[in-house]
């Protein structure tokens, strides 16, 4: 039996699955608008999601997992993404990654126990001659340093590592 969480989740799913056409092609803008709304695409919502598309489940499960964009566990409200790909590691990515742990208070790839904010590697913006690049919700930074990060956290409702 699934939580009342998961049917919210499943009933919000249904919702946006009502607005769009069964049409295969629209399989990826369905799963962002998913991810958008509910900051992951849960498990239970891929039957549902494959039923809708005519598909099998390990087809939606494939693309879900394809995709860096998409997430199978929620993310934080904010997400902040740090370039690891070797232009901005030769422009100082990893001291800029060690920052940001601590100032989020969280390791890259994992995201605060209060859901606050995810801290991702991400693997070039294409952002190459300007890094180091840092992507926080849909906007792009490039030659941000640790004091730039700061100003962008804070720019962007703050975040603050755990007491």
């Amino acid at each position: 039996m699934m939580k009342s969480d998961s049917k919210d989740e499943i009933a919000q799913v249904h919702e946006i699955l009502t607005r769009t056409a069964s049409s295969a092609d629209l399989l990826l803008p369905t799963l962002l608008e998913v991810q958008r709304r509910l900051r992951h695409v849960p498990n239970a919502a891929i039957a549902v999601i494959a039923q809708h598309f005519n598909l099998t489940r390990a087809d939606v499960y494939g693309v879900t997992t394809f995709y860096h964009d998409l997430h199978e566990a929620p993310l934080g409200r904010q997400l902040v993404q740090i370039c690891q790909a070797e232009a901005c590691q030769a422009v100082g990515c990893r001291a800029l990654t060690t920052h940001a742990q601590q100032r989020l208070g969280v390791v890259i790839g994992t995201t605060a126990a209060d859901a606050s904010v995810t801290l991702e590697a991400a693997y070039c913006f294409g952002n190459c001659a300007c890094g180091p690049t840092v992507r926080i919700g849909d906007h792009v930074y490039g030659r941000v340093t640790a004091e730039r990060f700061d100003e962008l956290i804070d720019a962007h409702g703050g975040a603050e590592p755990p007491a």
